[in-house]
C-alpha cells in the first residue's frame, strides 16, 4: 500500500517519471527473473550439501535416542513378525515389522 502511495505521490510531483517506472517495471521484472530462478536453484543446492554434511550427526542423534537391543532381541523379533501367505495379512504384518524395527530411531524425531 505504501508503494502504491509512493507512486501516487510521484504521479502528482513528476507525472513523466511516474508513467516511465510504471511501463518499465515489467520489463525490469522480466529481465531479473532468471537471476530469481537461480537464486532459487542455489539455495536448494546448499540445502542439499548441508544435509549432506550434517547427515552423520543426525544419524548419531538418532541413534543415541534408540534403546539398546542385543542382536538376538532383534532376530527374535524379527523372526516374530515375519508376514503370512495371504497378501492383506502379509502386508499388514510387514508393516508391523517395518514399525517394530524402525520406531526406536523414528519414534523422538
Amino acid at each position: 500500500m505504501t508503494g502504491f502511495l509512493l507512486w501516487l505521490l510521484l504521479l502528482v510531483f513528476c507525472w513523466p517519471l511516474a508513467l516511465a517506472a510504471l511501463l518499465l517495471y515489467p520489463l525490469v521484472w522480466l529481465l531479473l527473473l532468471p537471476f530469481r530462478v537461480i537464486g532459487i536453484a542455489v539455495g536448494g543446492v546448499l540445502a542439499l550439501l548441508r544435509t549432506l554434511v550434517f547427515l552423520p550427526a543426525i544419524a548419531e542423534r538418532a541413534l543415541e535416542r534408540a534403546p539398546a537391543q542385543s542382536e538376538s532381541a532383534f532376530r527374535s523379533r524379527r523372526r516374530a513378525a515375519r508376514p503370512r501367505s495371504s497378501s492383506s495379512s502379509r502386508s499388514a504384518a510387514w508393516r508391523s515389522w517395518v514399525r517394530s524395527c524402525t520406531g526406536a530411531w523414528c519414534a523422538r524425531r
